[in-house]
């Protein structure tokens, strides 16, 4: 894990960051669009949903309500709480809740969110995180989804 001097990288809400995001969002979805993998692990109280984004893929992630760990795996700039931040290598960053983020992957990007739930299946765990499961990736028609549900 990479250190970022002198930037804090919990991820925060900031209102008019999320506007931003939310404008930039509904440019992006007049573009043509790229399939996004969701791999969904829910095991010992912990829902864990990995995302690959490819390399010059530019996505925006849906309003998240509760506090996450979020681990960055490649090298992207994400757009969070008001701040550009150049990810590179592997993070592991507490993200508070109240955010909406956009990232723009330089390589390929994994992307894992991870936190405590009682949620025994992703539809419930996607519920939990988000009050927009409509604009998920895993909820699209077509949906390419790994789910591993080890009921630990």
């Amino acid at each position: 894990m990479s250190a970022l001097p002198g930037v804090d990288t919990r991820l925060t809400l900031a209102s008019d960051a999320v506007a931003k995001v939310r404008e930039l969002e509904g440019v992006l979805r007049e573009l043509p669009q790229v399939e996004i993998a969701t791999e969904h692990v829910l095991h010992a109280g912990l829902y864990a949903r990995t995302i690959r984004i490819p390399a010059g893929v530019v996505l925006t992630g849906v309003f998240i309500i509760i506090p996450t760990m979020l681990v960055v795996h490649g090298h992207a700039t994400a757009y969070i709480g008001g701040e550009s931040i150049d990810l590179v290598g592997h993070q592991v960053i507490p993200a508070s809740a109240g955010r909406k983020q956009a990232f723009v992957a330089h390589a390929d990007t994994y992307l894992t969110m991870v936190f405590a739930t009682k949620a025994k299946t992703v539809e419930e765990a996607e519920a939990e995180f988000t009050d927009e499961v409509h604009l998920l990736f895993s909820r699209k028609p077509g949906a390419i989804n790994s789910t591993n549900i080890t009921g630990e």
